[in-house]
């Protein structure tokens, strides 16, 4: 037990000063109400899950023979009741006595004191224990800290939700990983307290949200959009405290677009509590002040781990445009506009400045960059002026060969599809190496003088992949998805070092001027979930998280519209839509803590003015004047396009959009 649940001294016992605290615990339930009461609040305990014990557990069954053939080099203890629930199961096969004797034979690993106390009712010690804070990020570098993990087998007995970022960070090490699920969560049996208290939380009858695990968030929203009241109960959440018990928990709230405003150093449920009694009438008061309610919320919803560093000094000059406005969801006067790849071959200034220069040195030239930037956003009056640069730059000072065949697009001689190959890449300092793309940032920002902000970008991490496996344009994918699959140890290095590469890449265009960043993964929607969830979703996730909270982030894929919730997940301010989705369909699924950008489609600046304007009008009905929507196209100008057509857009979209006050 939680023993700061017991340890109330006489003096704190006024300190929630009737808060009314809204409590989904389920198993600590009555222990729950009782601190509460005793600090001075009012408590509603709702629980909101039970665990229940996988039925012919086909995992458990394989561990356990494995185990027994020693064939399992280390076995990772996430969970107390998970640990006596896989040995329950276990059991129902194979003596106890000879389970515990080969599990002792292993490197056995315990995330924090439950499996440790679980361990102990079977007279064993772990190996190595890990200490708070336990999430997985500390766990996987105490276990990478002590074992080389090539080639060892490693059992993580998971506890409801498989944790894709462990596992991706154990096979990246080039561990062999089996994933031991022992129990999944579901809703409680009575499902009415749950019900009733949402509907209170709904009807602004609380104050305080209090989540203790990532499991609870789950089944919360999902009670909240059974019942009806989603909407009602996310404006609620948004004018109340809303706390989470540690990281797992806050990063499962934010991927769902709901704000996180304290978490307690230790991630304990008792402390939980206290830090609520100590903050939570400050924030409270905070949030309820006319006009701040918006303001806390944009700061922290759907942002997991991006770092508070200050925005650069140049990022204030456009905080009340309507672009970074929209990227906050905050009201603007119209609905803000930009094209992908509005500086392009359908321009007759771009294409004049090209004839006389290779596409690699226009990229690298900054004058010539800056100059195309700053001509296409100019002629065509849009909101953002996008640095002109190319998703694979980063990839040129890997000296995989990376030229450009007219007709072909992008090639490159050496494709990286072995660890051998991998290894090959050299380090290089990426301001060093790509500094050309800060300078032309810097000399558009100049140009532009203050009228226009200008939006960075790069490649995300399974583009950049997929370009250095194939060697080119691809339409199965196959060489990548064969690496995916084979060599997931290759695969996650790979993606790792493309992660931390492109976190730099768009940092240095950040610090040089750039007001919004955007990250393309073009090539994503070549993947299922499962796949994306697995061998993506980590990587795209560590980048985004390396961009101050304070920079807007556009994520933008195509042929995505199976993977829009977890693009959601990995993160970004704003989700770029292609046309192959309905927008308000999208923003639906994707929930009220992000924005959408998008979905033209290109095809469609083909058409006259009159049909353009029509279909400009549809998708500004289904934005339906929310605000956070920024229209754009589903994917980038054709060459060939008629540059009326595209001026034509951007003055029907800035008219039909016109708030009138």
């Amino acid at each position: 037990m939680d023993t700061t649940l017991q340890n109330t001294s006489e003096t704190d016992t006024a300190l929630l000063g009737g808060l009314t605290i809204v409590a989904f615990e389920s198993r600590m339930a009555a222990e729950t109400a009782a601190m509460i009461e005793r600090l001075g609040g009012r408590p509603i305990v709702a629980p909101s899950m039970r665990e229940v014990p996988l039925e012919d557990n086909a995992a458990a069954f394989e561990f356990a023979r494995a185990l027994l053939a020693g064939e399992i080099d280390v076995a990772i203890l996430l969970t107390g009741v998970g640990t006596r629930a896989l040995f329950k199961a276990m059991e129902l096969r194979h003596p106890r006595e000879a389970l515990i004797a080969a599990l002792g034979r292993a490197c056995i690993v315990a995330r924090g004191p439950k499996p440790v106390h679980a361990l102990r009712e079977l007279e064993l010690i772990p190996t190595i224990a890990v200490g708070e804070p336990n999430t997985w990020r500390e766990l996987l570098a105490a276990v990478a800290g002590q074992i080389d993990l090539r080639g060892k087998r490693v059992a993580v007995q998971e506890y409801g939700a498989s944790n894709r970022e462990l596992i991706a960070g154990l096979e990246a090490r080039g561990a062999l990983v089996m994933i031991v699920p022992v129990y999944r969560w579901t809703m409680p049996h009575d499902c009415e307290p749950l019900r009733a208290a949402l509907k209170t939380i709904a009807a602004r009858g609380a104050d305080v949200a209090m989540f203790t695990s990532q499991n609870q968030v789950i089944n919360v929203m999902q009670m909240a959009e059974a019942e009806g009241i989603e909407p009602e109960f996310r404006r609620a959440l948004a004018a109340m405290v809303v706390a989470s018990v540690g990281p797992v928990c806050s990063e499962a709230l934010r991927a769902r677009g709901v704000g996180v405003d304290l978490e307690p150093a230790h991630p304990r449920l008792g402390h939980l509590i206290k830090e609520i009694a100590n903050r939570g009438r400050a924030i409270l008061d905070a949030k309820r002040v006319p006009g701040k309610i918006q303001v806390t919320l944009e700061a922290d919803q759907a942002r997991p781990a991006r770092p508070r560093t200050p925005a650069p000094a140049h990022s204030a000059v456009f905080r009340d445009h309507p672009l970074i406005r929209a990227c906050h969801r905050e009201p603007v006067p119209y609905t803000p506009i930009w094209l992908m790849r509005q500086a392009g071959r359908y321009m007759p200034e771009f294409m004049r400045v090209r004839a006389r220069h290779s596409f690699l040195e226009l990229c690298q030239t900054p004058a010539l960059a800056a100059e195309v930037t700053v001509t296409a956003a100019q002629r065509l009056g849009v909101d953002a002026a996008i640095i002109f640069a190319d998703i694979l730059l980063p990839l040129v000072p890997m000296e995989v060969g990376l030229h450009y065949e007219t007709g072909d697009g992008p090639m490159i001689d050496r494709p990286v599809r072995t660890a051998q190959q991998l290894g090959q890449i050299p380090s290089f300092d990426v301001v060093e190496r790509l500094g050309f793309v800060a300078e032309a940032i810097k000399i558009a920002r100049a140009a532009l003088a203050g009228k226009t902000p200008i939006i960075g970008f790069a490649g995300a991490p399974f583009t950049l992949a997929s370009y250095l496996i194939e060697g080119g344009g691809s339409r199965q994918y196959r060489a990548t998805k064969t690496l995916m699959y084979r060599e997931p140890e290759t695969w996650h290095r790979l993606m790792e070092l493309l992660a931390r590469i492109t976190g730099e890449y768009l940092n240095m265009q950040i610090q040089a001027g750039a007001d919004v960043v955007q990250l393309f993964d073009s090539w994503v929607g070549s993947l299922g979930p499962d796949d994306y969830r697995r061998f993506v979703l980590p990587h795209t996730a560590a980048a985004i998280a390396a961009i101050p909270a304070d920079v807007p982030v556009i994520h933008f894929g195509t042929i995505t519209g199976n993977l829009l919730d977890l693009m959601r997940e990995a993160g970004g301010d704003v989700i770029g839509l292609d046309w192959r989705v309905n927008l308000a369909e999208a923003w639906t699924r994707l929930g009220e803590g992000v924005g959408v950008q998008g979905n033209l489609d290109p095809i469609a600046l083909f058409a006259d003015v009159a049909e353009i304007r029509t279909r400009a009008r549809a998708i500004l009905d289904q934005a339906g004047g929310r605000p956070g929507h920024i229209f754009n196209l589903g994917h980038g100008i054709l060459p060939e396009t008629p540059v009326d057509h595209v001026i034509a857009l951007v003055d029907a979209v800035h008219e039909m959009s016109a708030r009138r006050s």
